[in-house]
Formats: structure tokens, C-alpha cells, sequence
């Protein structure tokens, strides 16, 4: 077992946990972007009549699992056939990346050969969750401009 810890220390071992945390912090910004894409969805078709109910719709959307925001959003938004596959493949891969991936693998994480191959997978991973992040984020943009609404004061980090 120590040997086992002494691997784990090693500097490939931290590569991988630094694209696995990648894998993760992107699948998490691509649900922030879900949320506000939605948001601007309910916002454009008065579904949200005060403030105080944007707010209160925003929170509950931020607890939503993944699931429940790709699975909302398609009826909000005109996606592509492509990207509707893309969102749920991302989806699927976001859960077993969080939940099953070193319980899985555990064994591969003892092997150099075995590390690279997990890094390649997490990177392709990212690297999806990124592109699907960006084109959410373009999409959220046009829709801002298109209500006349104002990004700044959201990106600030102010409420909506």
C-alpha cells in the first residue's frame, strides 16, 4: 500500500488529477451556462414576471443536476440535432467522470501507460465540455443582445 501512496504522489499521478479536476470544472461551467441560458429563455418569454421571481428561479436552478437542465433546455432552446447529441453525451460522461471514473480505472492509475491513457481521455473530455461551454456562452450572448439586456452587470458577478 505505501507503494501504492508513493505513485500517487508521483508528478504523472498529479497531471492526472489536475485534467481530472479540469474534466470536472468545466462540466460545471457548462452547467452555469445552462442555467443562464435558461434564465434568458424564461426571461424572453415573460415567464419571469419580477425580479424577486428571477432570483428565486435562478437558485433553484443552480441546484439542478446536470441531467435536469439538458433535459429542460431542449425545450426552451432550438438546438441542433448535433447538439442536442453532443449536450447528452457530455452529460453521460460528466456523470461517470464524477462518479464511477477512478473506481473504475484504479487499476490503470498504478501505470505510467495506464495514466496517459486516462489523461488523453480526460483532455478529450474537457476539451468537449469547453467547446460545448463556448458555443452556450455565444448563444447566452446573442440572446442578451437580442432583449437589449445588459452582460456586464452579470458577468460582475452581480444578481440577476
Amino acid at each position: 500500500m505505501m507503494k501504492q501512496t508513493r505513485l500517487l504522489d508521483s508528478e504523472h499521478s498529479k497531471e492526472l488529477f489536475a485534467y481530472f479536476g479540469l474534466a470536472v470544472y468545466y462540466s460545471q461551467a457548462l452547467e452555469q451556462q445552462l442555467v443562464n441560458l435558461l434564465m434568458l429563455m424564461k426571461v424572453s418569454q415573460g415567464k419571469v414576471p419580477t425580479e424577486e421571481d428571477l432570483a428565486d428561479l435562478y437558485h433553484q436552478k443552480l441546484s439542478n443536476s446536470l441531467g435536469q437542465l439538458v433535459h429542460e433546455i431542449q425545450h426552451h432552446f432550438p438546438f441542433s440535432a448535433e447538439e442536442t447529441v453532443q449536450l447528452k453525451e457530455v452529460w453521460k460522461q460528466r456523470n461517470y467522470i464524477v462518479h464511477d471514473y477512478f473506481k473504475e480505472r484504479i487499476q490503470e492509475t498504478f501505470s505510467p501507460a495506464g495514466r496517459s491513457r486516462m489523461i488523453r481521455e480526460l483532455t478529450a473530455f474537457k476539451d468537449q465540455a469547453q467547446e460545448l461551454e463556448r458555443k452556450l456562452q455565444k448563444y447566452t450572448g446573442e440572446l442578451y443582445a437580442k432583449l437589449g439586456l445588459d452582460q456586464e452587470s452579470e458577468k460582475s458577478g452581480a444578481n440577476p
